[in-house]
């Protein structure tokens, strides 16, 4: 099947197109068939039937699956897949996880002047890829179970796969802060991407809330398109790193505002006003932005797994020092895990531990079944 992709950073008439259809709100993807129908968000299997895309591996059986394609998932494989180690890697949307909606990345070793994200997903796509890791994209998993010395996956279409070990790599999701007028104005007017609904506003005043690094890279990366972008932080300090803080600082088009919080969103089919709160005076103000990106930090994609494994109270994965979960041959690595530093360069080191305490745990299940003499 052909298809055309249209750039809405660059194709004005197609961000006018995506609202007509989508009752003025922005929501990006929108796929139109040459038989007049749409899909909008459309969930992996259902794009995946529409398309006739199988979606299933070539076989059921593996010694290792890694669930998640992100930067730990596709590392742990990587250093698994060179251990001789057979691999299928589940992915529920694109491999690359956030890293590759990332618009750059500036902190990877090696790359001195920064590098885009979807590249760096790419390669590592490639890179395991060259080591005969099978990759599944576009399916969710929904159970994990130990069946003895053998674990049991399986997705939303139905389908099983059995593994010796399973590592958990399914990364973590922008949170949401839970006010009035959020879940209506969702894709009118509130975000949780820059890179993915930032061109819709061109040319107007948008709002960031969080500090963090990932709000304050994202207001970076707004100002392409915004004529100004106002940073609103509930602390009384920003907290994203030093470097990111400076370029913020220095950019005209940006305004910092700490001790402040978000009270309100307002509007009808689409956002028109937000209420914020000074904590130091007590004041509250209501401002317009066109649009507001919301990073307030992350939550974990560990909702399939049930109480299959043990999670902290926040829901993240639980590990011993060697990344083991509460379930022998269950592993995890990056952003789902309990304690990890929610980095690019984290998730690739504890996803090549991952890989070798998994290669370990074989070693040892081998000798056991050989002693059982299976």
């Amino acid at each position: 099947m052909t298809f055309r992709w249209v750039d809405i950073n660059e194709d004005e008439a197609g961000r006018d197109y995506v609202r007509e259809i989508n009752d003025g709100k922005q929501i990006i993807p929108t796929i139109v068939f040459e038989d007049g129908s749409l899909l909008v968000e459309p969930p992996n299997a259902e794009l995946a039937a529409k398309l006739n895309i199988n979606p299933k591996a070539e076989r059921s059986f593996y010694n290792l699956t890694v669930i998640g394609g992100g930067p730990a998932g596709l590392t742990s494989a990587i250093y698994a897949a060179r251990e001789g180690i057979d691999i299928l890697i589940i992915e529920r949307s694109g491999v690359g996880g956030q890293v590759g909606v990332t618009e750059r990345i500036d902190n990877y070793p090696g790359f001195p002047d920064g590098i885009a994200g979807g590249q760096l997903a790419a390669q590592m796509r490639a890179h395991a890829e060259r080591f005969g890791v099978e990759i599944l994209p576009g399916q969710s998993v929904t159970s994990v179970q130990a069946m003895g010395d053998s674990k049991l996956v399986t997705t939303e279409t139905g389908d099983e796969y059995c593994s010796d070990a399973v590592i958990i790599a399914t990364g973590s999701r922008y949170r949401r802060l839970n006010l009035p007028g959020e879940e209506d104005l969702i894709g009118a007017g509130i975000h949780f991407c820059a890179t993915c609904d930032g061109p819709f506003y061109k040319g107007q005043e948008m709002l960031v809330i969080g500090g963090g690094n990932s709000g304050v890279e994202e207001g970076l990366f707004l100002t392409k398109f915004a004529t100004k972008v106002t940073i609103v932080e509930f602390a009384d300090r920003l907290g994203a790193s030093q470097i990111l803080q400076d370029k913020a600082a220095e950019n005209p088009k940006i305004e910092i505002r700490t001790s402040t919080a978000v009270q309100e969103f307002r509007g009808q089919n689409r956002l028109d006003s937000v209420l914020i709160k000074d904590l130091k005076s007590g004041e509250i103000e209501e401002i317009n932005p066109a649009a507001a990106f919301v990073f307030i930090g992350l939550d974990p994609n560990t909702s399939f797994l049930g109480d299959s494994v043990e999670l902290d109270k926040v829901k993240f994965i639980k590990t011993g020092e060697n990344f083991s979960t509460s379930i022998p041959g269950i592993y995890t690595a990056g952003d789902v895990r309990a304690g990890s530093t929610k980095q690019v360069t984290g998730a690739v080191g504890e996803g090549s531990t991952a890989a070798m305490m998994v290669r370990h745990y074989m070693e040892r299940l081998q000798t056991t079944r050989g002693y059982r003499g299976d």
